[in-house]
């Protein structure tokens, strides 16, 4: 009875085991692994692959995790700060690992195109390649992963348009294709989730319509592009936005007023060709508003005095600078004022007024002589007034 309890008791244990151990990898995610690895090398100072060792469990492989017998995430590279990435390509076998979730390579020397492959991989929810040297077009195909949520292919080669279909893409949240090469107008984004778009530094072109963004956008940079056309009624929608950078490049028509009382932490419309009067409604909280090198009249609004850093250089301001202004400058509650270059007639303040050596006050330019002597940044030149006739001109 004794030897029939031992032997129930190890068969018993020995079931136990066998459901406890882990389950094997699907071969198809396998020999997926063994594609993506013969593409991609360690650059030097980077042990990533030391790991990899196909005789083990490519689960406990650096960089993958597994749900079961399939691969949900691949991230390759040593994440750490600093660590040199990888070389190689990204291999079309990527889109074998049909349970990957999340994607993601560490900024590195990968080059050659985005795997077209990628449109097979129907649970994508994170694609992060950004600082390598991906070039190509970005697949259209990527528009029919209508779970994915984030892109960052930023800093990275990417020529042509941004397909209309990634545009179409229900759940997106993060886009972030800065630093490419990208050109063609923006196509109109239907998520109403989506709360980072950037595409600075980019090539694109036109103008966007005012249903072509959603409400939902918080941060929204566009950037050193070429873009072109009014902005007035699309911005009015973008209530939720905290940061918002325009500049450089060719906007035109009024700057909205209700856009000064949005949560914004930094307004950047400088270098386009925005025009017209600037009346916020209320005290603006913006910390930072650049609106400098642009084409916008009429007298400066005290609503602006609350600004920390204000650039309203180089447009066509004129009348006097209000007496907020001056108070706010010489309690250093003002930290940055630049008014150069404007056709302004006039500031209250004394000529032996101490500006507070944490601010900057720069007036040169303009229809006056300036009362008082600041240091002026180098590129506002070195006139000190505006000739007569120019401003004549501005009174007829």
């Amino acid at each position: 009875m004794a030897t029939c309890k031992n032997v129930c008791a190890l068969l018993l244990l020995l079931f136990s085991s066998f459901l406890h151990v882990k389950a094997i990898l699907d071969p198809a995610d396998f020999l997926a692994l063994q594609s993506i690895r013969k593409a991609l090398e360690d650059m030097p100072g980077s042990h990533f692959f030391s790991s990899w060792d196909f005789t083990a469990d490519p689960c406990n492989f650096a960089g993958v995790y597994c749900d079961s017998d399939r691969v949900i995430s691949l991230n390759l590279g040593d994440p750490r700060a600093g660590s040199p990435g990888l070389t190689g390509r990204l291999d079309p076998a990527l889109g074998k690992l049909s349970a990957l979730a999340e994607f993601t390579v560490v900024p590195g020397r990968i080059y050659g195109p985005l795997p077209e492959s990628l449109s097979d991989l129907k649970n994508l929810r994170f694609l992060g390649v950004n600082r390598n040297f991906i070039s190509g077009e970005i697949p259209t195909k990527l528009g029919e992963l209508r779970g994915l949520r984030t892109i960052d292919l930023s800093y990275n080669q990417l020529t042509g348009r941004i397909p209309p279909t990634v545009g179409s893409l229900p759940e997106l949240t993060n886009l972030i294709l800065c630093h490419n090469r990208l050109s063609g107008s923006l196509p109109r984004f239907e998520s109403h989730t989506l709360t980072r778009l950037d595409l600075k530094h980019n090539s694109l072109s036109g103008s966007l319509p005012p249903n072509s963004l959603p409400p939902s956008l918080q941060y929204l940079s566009l950037a050193w592009n070429q873009l072109t056309g009014p902005m007035d009624r699309l911005l009015g929608r973008l209530d939720q936005l905290n940061y918002l950078d325009l500049s450089l490049n060719q906007f035109t028509g009024p700057i909205p007023d209700r856009i000064f009382s949005f949560p914004l932490t930094n307004l950047q419309l400088e270098r386009n060709q925005f025009s017209g009067a600037v009346q916020p409604v209320e005290q603006v909280s913006i910390p930072t508003v650049d609106l400098s090198y642009n084409r916008l009249s009429g007298q400066i609004s005290p609503m602006l005095a609350s600004v920390q850093y204000l650039y309203l250089n180089n447009n066509r301001f004129s009348g006097r600078v209000p007496a907020s202004f001056v108070e706010r400058l010489l309690d250093a509650s003002i930290q940055i004022l630049y008014l150069q270059h404007n056709y302004l007639t006039g500031i209250e303040i004394s000529p032996t007024a101490v500006i507070p050596e944490r601010s900057s006050l720069c007036l040169q330019y303009n229809c006056m002589v300036p009362p008082v002597e600041t240091p002026c940044p180098l590129r506002a030149g070195k006139q000190k007034t505006r000739p007569t006739a120019q401003c004549n001109q501005l009174k007829t």
